[in-house]
């Protein structure tokens, strides 16, 4: 078996992609390990060495010195048609040893169409795609992330699912694996079932009703259980965090540290998956995030550091920390931040802070045009919210302003994508109010639309998506309506069906993905790779009908493929939730009082958020 030479990384776009050894890389021994853990990235390097989960478990896994975790990723076609034609199998970056050879091969599923990356990773590591087809000497092939939500689409292609926060839980998985070490793979995954926070999906049986909705779904013997909890990490405040990450040789998306201030949400937006599985709130500490960062910058030499978080400016300490952290490195040229703002918690003198080190522009997401749509999605923000903050950002000396919508939300209309273009209108309007001497030069607004897509354990997972020949019709309108002075970004494609029919399918769609593979799908996310014809033939020969997993309306006594697992949040909540979408009616933020969403079950009554006092709303 070949392993890669110079002369193959000449010919390909970007050799840096492929050769490890970069600062802070884990070097071991792996003769003096007791198990070898592959952390996959099922698209290119640039994208997965930017993940800021990847960058955490290397960390947390690597820290037991009877383990040895190491980074794969999807080769870019160049490099993939050389390695096949020269015979050499996926390998990971720190050792260069084939996937095949560790006892574990881990993916992240972050985004649906990167699926059919993670059957071509396995089919170059020389391994069967399909779990009931790979030997007993096959690495166990475990899945997590966010998409993880739903691992019905992927039930033959791993073995394991991670349901949750994943720091405590590989730990516990791979404690387990050592004591079964020797026995067969069944054993071990019929134990490992029995740890919270763990899906085996060969333990399961799937009954469909006549039409094709699903009857039942039960484990195949009584010790295995029926329903599977997520992980939730309780002292958010003391779980590990990497003080070292590694620095690539090549640019990557998110070139900079990311320091992670809290998880969850309290918002309650009926759209967002994350704010729901991610509950509930928990924070770290100012003074540990400050301890931290000192680490990754002295250990980087990174001069750039984003706080991260689903809303960043909901962290209860946000002037404190932004401040300090602002003070300590201004000399040291560190600039600090943040991701895309609420537009009911901007804050001038936050950024101005910000802006001492480093220029940048601002981005928000009003996420609907109309009042209607913003109270039936729960985003809880007004106009005003938005006027006012674009007003005070250019009075401060702003320019360059990011607007964020989507289209296609439940119960819009056409009226409401019109105010989209409306509203924007009105932030340029804002500008041209600042007298002319005073005006910053160089005015840019950019409004972007995405498709709605209904995803797992939202409100609106009951909801059918909007049909693409609807979603062009607004496309269209919007761009008819839209004032010429600002850039309009728009999504339009067909892959927003495929991650549609994904997001919300159920085993059938395993034997799609697979033939959609056999056609030659792959980096589907990537446009100039993306082939419909691949899909809809691979839907064809499978005689699945798309249709049915995007466009059905669901009633609230079906089944799903994923109601064996407890995210907390209870079923009735986001049942309520959905209904209250329908007469456009608010439901308060958390902070403001419990809104019995089902979470604080684990946790005492009020304490939902580790006693975070939380910024007055």
């Amino acid at each position: 078996m070949k392993k890669i030479t110079d002369d193959i990384l000449y010919r390909v776009e970007k050799p840096a992609r492929y050769v490890g050894g970069e600062l802070n890389s884990c070097i071991k021994d792996k003769n003096e390990v007791d198990i070898r853990f592959a952390f996959c990235f099922p698209d290119v390097y640039e994208i997965g060495m930017s993940h800021l989960g990847m960058k955490i478990l290397y960390h947390v896994l690597n820290k037991r010195e009877d383990t040895y975790c190491e980074r794969a990723f999807a080769p870019w076609p160049d490099m993939e048609k050389l390695m096949r034609e020269n015979d050499i199998p996926l390998y990971t970056l720190e050792t260069k040893d084939p996937l095949s050879e560790f006892d574990f091969v881990a993916f992240t599923l972050q985004y649906e169409m990167s699926y059919t990356n993670i059957l071509n990773m396995l089919n170059m590591s020389g391994m069967e795609v399909r779990a009931s087809k790979r030997r007993e000497e096959d690495p166990i092939i475990l899945c997590g992330g966010p998409c993880a939500y739903n691992p019905e689409p992927l039930h033959d292609i791993a073995d394991i699912f991670s349901l949750g926060e994943g720091e405590e839980h590989l730990n516990d998985i791979l404690d387990l694996y050592k004591k079964f070490k020797g026995k067969s793979k069944s054993e071990f995954l019929r134990a490992a079932s029995k740890i919270e926070g763990t899906y085996v999906p060969s333990l399961y049986d799937v009954i469909y009703n006549e039409d094709g909705t699903i009857k039942e779904f039960n484990p195949k013997f009584v010790d295995v259980p029926k329903r599977v909890k997520k992980r939730i990490i309780t002292n958010f405040n003391e779980v590990d965090y990497p003080d070292k990450i590694i620095v690539p040789y090549n640019e990557i998306i998110h070139d900079r540290i990311m320091l992670e201030t809290f998880r969850g949400c309290t918002r309650g937006c009926r759209f967002c998956q994350a704010g729901m599985v991610y509950r509930p709130v928990r924070e770290k500490k100012t003074d540990k995030l400050v301890e931290l960062a000192d680490k990754l910058i002295e250990n980087t030499g990174y001069e750039n550091l984003s706080l991260t978080s689903l809303s960043i400016c909901d962290y209860s300490d946000i002037q404190n920390l932004v401040f300090s952290l602002v003070e300590k490195y201004k000399n040291e040229n560190v600039g600090v931040s943040l991701p895309s703002l609420r537009i009911d918690s901007f804050s001038v003198d936050l950024i101005k802070e910000i802006e001492k080190v480093r220029k940048t522009g601002l981005t928000f997401a009003p996420e609907a045009g109309s009042q209607r749509m913003r109270d039936v999605i729960n985003k809880g923000v007004t106009e005003k919210n938005l006027i006012d903050s674009v007003s005070d950002a250019f009075v401060a000396g702003w320019s360059t302003i990011k607007l964020y919508y989507m289209i296609g939300l439940p119960y819009e209309t056409i009226d409401d994508v019109k105010e989209i273009a409306s509203l924007s209108a009105k932030v340029l309007d804002e500008y041209y109010k600042i007298p002319k001497p005073e005006r910053k030069k160089g005015l840019k607004v950019t409004v972007s639309t995405s498709i709605f897509i209904p995803k797992p354990f939202t409100p609106f997972q009951w909801a059918p998506m909007d049909k693409m020949t609807s979603v062009r019709g607004k496309i269209s309108e919007l761009r008819k309506t839209m004032n010429g002075k600002i850039t309009y970004n728009w999504h339009e494609t067909p892959v927003s069906y495929l991650e549609a029919i994904f997001a919300r399918g159920d085993r059938k769609m395993c034997d799609v993905l697979v033939k959609a593979f056999e056609n030659g799908a792959k980096f589907d996310a990537w446009t100039e790779y993306f082939s419909n014809d691949a899909w809809m033939r691979a839907l064809k020969d499978c005689n699945v009908d798309g249709d049915f997993y995007a466009y059905r309306d669901r009633s609230y006594n079906e089944v799903f493929p994923w109601d064996f697992i407890e995210i907390g949040v209870n079923k009735e909540f986001l049942i309520g939730e959905n209904e209250k979408a329908k007469e456009a009616a608010i439901t308060p933020d958390c902070r403001l009082g419990c809104t019995s969403c089902g979470v604080n079950l684990k946790f005492k009554e009020g304490e939902c958020f580790e006693g975070a006092l939380f910024n007055k709303i």
